[in-house]
């Protein structure tokens, strides 16, 4: 694994944003701009594509433990930073996000253990109807059997 790989994964699992690797790199006095960050997080093929090296991850590190955990004299709760950062993330309309996402049956009324479902979504749905004018023969599929069980009954 590279230190392109290990970079973009915490980048996505902390939820972090370019700018705010940014500002965790000058947490420890490491300038680097958002075009140079750009360039790690590209696809190695591509040309623009630049390998992250030891002491960019090593400063990123650093910094993230700055961020997250706060310094000696102010230190910081790291489930709040990262509430913070879940927070700034702008929702997309119509998208159920992945970590709010939360499965819910198709029949509600199915869920409930204790109770019947109730007929209200049988009223609900239409009748069948038959075309006007084409009424086809009903077709016997089974014959109809007799079945006597053995008993005979007196008539």
């Amino acid at each position: 694994m590279t230190n392109n790989d290990i970079l973009k994964k915490l980048r996505v699992a902390l939820m972090l944003r370019d700018d705010q690797i940014v500002e965790i790199l000058e947490l420890v006095d490491f300038r680097i701009s958002k075009s140079e960050l750009g360039a790690f997080f590209r696809a190695e093929d591509h040309e623009n594509y630049m390998e992250c090296g030891d002491q960019v991850l090593r400063n990123f590190l650093n910094g993230l433990v700055i961020h997250l955990r706060g310094t000696k004299e102010n230190p910081k709760n790291p489930n709040d930073v990262l509430a913070k950062h879940k927070a700034e993330i702008p929702v997309k309309e119509g998208f159920a996000g992945r970590a709010e996402f939360k499965a819910s049956p198709k029949d509600d009324e199915k869920a409930r253990g204790d109770q019947k479902p109730s007929k209200s979504n049988s009223a609900a749905k239409k009748p069948f109807k038959k075309a006007a004018g084409k009424s086809t023969p009903k077709i016997q599929v089974v014959e109809k059997v007799r079945y006597s069980n053995g008993n005979k009954k007196k008539s």
